[in-house]
């Protein structure tokens, strides 16, 4: 079997059965109810709720709720962020009541603000650490756990196969590793054949993230990582779809309901966002929106005038939107390059 057919295929998550091998990234401020939805009904094999501060659920804080809330799916999967392991296992069990399926713990998230707090891949620090809080979540639920890193901290600090062993031995069902340290953040390739060394170390299902926005480039990381599946992030941004087109084109089929330019765009578009101001309220959703809006952009109106572009970002009626959405969207392209 091709390594890209590998991805069309079943995997099994601790009992829990995932109908094919190409996921939506957990994304902070990116990955809530409307889009989840969208990326599974366009045939991602999962997808992962934004990264949820333990904490902050633990203690109820007000709209962290939504984050965890069951959007209808066949398995939902919430991740978790902290670094206080009393708070991981009540947040854990407060997810779970709301019907999580899997828990996922972050020890991957290169944010200052999170690593800051010695959370995220702050935890790949101190590994000792790192495991209280594995031991607790696991504990705590009766549902699949698995832990999401990087390589490591930095490059004098590689120590993902260790971790990932360790996760395993404490009752971890699956890790997944984004192809970088801490503190290369984002910037150049991320090292897929370096996450061979954690699949080496465990028996668990590995998966490879990192710079991964096409088939090509889906297959080559299964092969190169020898994981068992894939993780697709940032090729997200503005195709809420690109999951489920890969999982589709390594299986031979077509991807469903994704939308074509002009009017099935802008119908697509518009539904986004409603979905999204209905979820927050107004005020809150024309805020989380807006980046949305500027993905949709970047990928399917990339010549648009200045002028256009600044009104659909900055708009404060939810009307003049979506009629800035039809008539920006609509247009063919040669159309937007001469306005």
């Amino acid at each position: 079997m091709s390594d890209q057919a590998i991805l069309s295929k079943p995997l099994d998550i601790g009992g829990v059965e995932i109908r094919n091998r190409v996921f939506l990234a957990p994304m902070s401020g990116v990955t809530d109810e409307p889009f989840r939805q969208r990326a599974y009904a366009h045939g991602a094999g999962l997808v992962i709720s934004e990264m949820v501060a333990s904490g902050e659920l633990a203690k109820g804080r007000a709209g962290f709720n939504l984050r965890i809330r069951h959007s209808g799916l066949p398995v939902h999967m919430v991740q978790l962020a902290g670094r206080e392991a009393s708070h991981m296992a009540e947040a854990a069990r407060i997810a779970v009541g709301e019907g999580a399926d899997i828990i996922d713990i972050n020890m991957g998230c290169p944010a200052k603000k999170v690593t800051g707090g010695y959370a995220g891949s702050a935890l790949m620090l101190d590994l000792d650490h790192a495991l209280t809080l594995i031991e607790a979540v696991v504990g705590a639920v009766d549902v699949p756990v698995t832990v999401k890193m990087r390589l490591g901290w930095d490059e004098n600090v590689l120590n993902a196969p260790v971790l990932a062993r360790r996760a395993e031995q404490a009752g971890v069902k699956m890790v997944t590793v984004h192809g970088r340290t801490r503190c290369q953040f984002y910037k150049g390739r991320a090292d897929w054949k370096a996450i061979a060394g954690v699949k080496a170390a465990v028996t668990v299902p590995v998966v490879a993230n990192g710079d991964v926005g096409s088939l090509e480039d889906a297959g080559t990381i299964l092969r190169e990582s020898e994981a068992d599946a894939v993780m697709v992030g940032r090729a997200h941004y503005g195709a809420p779809w690109m999951a489920g087109e890969i999982a589709s084109a390594a299986g031979g089929v077509s991807a469903p309901a994704i939308p074509s330019a002009g009017g099935e765009l802008v119908s697509y578009v518009t539904a986004h966002y409603e979905d999204m101001l209905s979820l927050y309220g107004r005020e809150s959703g024309l805020r989380q929106a807006r980046k949305h809006l500027g993905w949709y952009l970047d990928r399917h109106a990339p010549s648009v005038g200045a002028g256009q572009r600044k009104a659909l970002l900055t708009c404060g009626d939810p009307r003049q939107v979506i009629l800035l959405v039809n008539e920006i969207f609509s247009q063919p392209a040669n159309a937007r390059d001469a306005a």
